[in-house]
């Protein structure tokens, strides 16, 4: 492919210092140099106009998948000012060109699951493809000071929901845990503090949900649950969030509960019950690591709600093992089990598998572990289900690599499970990744009725990627290693990859929040 530069940069180009490819964890010390994204105003169609009557740039003669309209062909696509203002059979111009003969132009990945909320998570996310990274499971609390500390520093979109387990960490031990999963290590995370197993009573339950609400004015993307790391949340007090969720118009975005669950069955069964008595939209994260062997069932009942009219959606990452932090209260049932069973967690960055006495070991010392053990039956399965969202659950590169999902989420999908494997096709497989995603967010952000699509008038969220080629590289040995085949990503018009490579200095991700339009 080639790329042909014109008179002067244009938007998508004004950021662009040179090429640098990422390599492992290591680079943490990343310059951190904004590169604004001016807002745009919505294309008419078929006019290319840029400031001087030229566009910023054109797509040539790309396979343009867009699927929420479903077109499938051979297009040109012209950005001016960080849109998208046409998709035609040629007569377009632009100062800048993209030779994209041969590869397909689809909607930048919208990542609804991203705990990497770094620039070096970020970078990573931008070589799988994505354009839009946003922490919805445990969200951050408080919001505008995350969002604050994100702005300038981001090379793709970012935004999160108010944390439930953060607001009830203010309420019961009156400190700010910030975005909770990103803990230097040495450093005490925020699911160690007694005030995930304390309870609380009626009127606290009302001071939890104003803290939350606080959220929301804020900017919060919907409440973001992590029932299982909060043991002493009681279904009451899940209820009683619900409930202002659903008078707020936001969406909960749920990890179901773990221990005293009633099993799998009954942690599904308390959530789409809290939807249907409040009236609130629901996605239940990670359906594959929740439900594991028993996802079928599950995404039956899922969609049997869906058909009576509640507003749930679920997602799924394309691997059979999982990973969260080992002092969590998620194992707390695992105390006392076999060696056997111990045996499926493999200590991150290491290949060590743990036995009773390192799993105390490393309970009391604190940690990212990886939780082996599901079948690629099912989980092959899941992947290929076209209702299933596809989100990455990715773990923060920041400090250290700690499992492939972050990085390979989305070329695994496209790679391996679609090119190889055969299991969905490539445009079931971009709408998981594109359009069912923007639609989950957009109707508490309505800037986000713009991304997940290649029309006219959307934002220029666009990934360039070549369908023989793209596959993931990251492996549990080598969590960090680029995916391949992303040759070139647009964020708002602004190129952050280009003919592979990662553009250095440019951070034209913008803040989604409630309030962006």
């Amino acid at each position: 492919m080639k790329i042909h530069s014109g008179v002067g940069p244009g938007r998508g180009t004004a950021c662009r210092l040179g090429v640098a490819r990422l390599g492992t964890v290591g680079l943490a010390a990343l310059a951190f140099a904004a590169c604004a994204s001016p807002e745009g105003s919505p294309g008419s169609g078929d006019a290319a106009a840029g400031a001087e009557g030229v566009a910023d740039l054109v797509i040539l003669s790309g396979r343009v998948m867009d699927p929420e309209t479903r077109l499938d062909a051979v297009r040109d696509v012209q950005v001016a000012d960080g849109r998208i203002t046409a998709v035609a059979e040629g007569g377009v111009a632009g100062r800048d060109t993209i030779d994209a003969a041969g590869l397909v132009v689809a909607p930048g990945f919208v990542d609804l699951h991203a705990h990497g909320q770094d620039t070096v998570s970020a970078k990573l996310q931008a070589l799988d493809g994505v354009t839009t990274a946003l922490e919805m499971e445990l969200g951050v609390y408080p919001v505008a000071e995350w969002v604050a500390s994100r702005e300038g520093t981001a090379p793709i979109h970012f935004g999160a929901t108010v944390s439930h387990p953060g607001a009830r960490t203010k309420l019961l031990a009156g400190f700010d845990v910030g975005h909770s999963v990103m803990t230097p290590p040495g450093e005490p995370s925020a699911f160690e503090f007694d005030a995930v197993y304390g309870s609380i009573d009626d009127d606290q339950m009302l001071e939890l949900n104003g803290l939350i609400a606080s959220g929301l004015e804020e900017g919060g993307l919907g409440i973001g649950f992590g029932i299982t790391y909060t043991p002493g949340a009681s279904r009451t007090e899940i209820y009683r969030v619900f409930q202002l969720a659903a008078a707020q118009g936001a969406p909960a975005y749920v990890h179901i509960r773990g221990e005293n669950s009633g099993g799998t069955l009954g942690a599904f069964q308390e959530v789409i019950a809290n939807a249907l008595a409040t009236g609130a939209s629901l996605h239940i994260v990670h359906m594959n690591s929740s439900a594991d062997e028993m996802a079928r069932m599950t995404l039956e009942m899922i969609r049997g709600a869906r058909e009576r009219g509640i507003d749930i959606t679920t997602e799924s990452y394309p691997y059979t093992a999982g990973s969260t932090r080992i002092e969590s209260a998620l194992f707390d049932p695992w105390e006392g089990a076999s060696d056997e069973e111990y045996g499926r967690l493999q200590w991150s960055g290491t290949p060590e598998r743990l036995n009773a006495a390192t799993f105390r070991h490393y309970r009391d010392q604190g940690g990212w572990v990886v939780i082996h053990g599901r079948s690629e039956e099912t989980n092959e399965w899941i992947v290929a289900q076209p209702d299933v969202i596809v989100a990455s659950d990715g773990i923060p590169y920041l400090y250290q690599a700690i499992h492939p999902r972050g990085a390979g989420t989305y070329s695994r999908v496209l790679g391996y499970y679609v090119r190889e494997r055969g299991a969905l096709s490539l445009m079931d497989a971009l709408a998981k990744m594109t359009i069912l995603p923007a639609q989950r967010v957009e109707g508490f952000a309505p800037v986000m009725a713009r991304k997940g699509r290649v029309q006219v008038g959307a934002d220029a969220d666009i990934v360039v990627f070549d369908p023989e080629t793209i596959i993931d590289r990251a492996t549990y040995a080598d969590p960090a290693a680029p995916s391949e085949g992303v040759m070139h990503l647009l964020v708002e018009g602004t190129a952050v990859v280009r003919d592979g490579e990662l553009v250095p200095g440019v951070y034209p991700g913008q803040a989604i929040t409630s309030g962006t339009r």
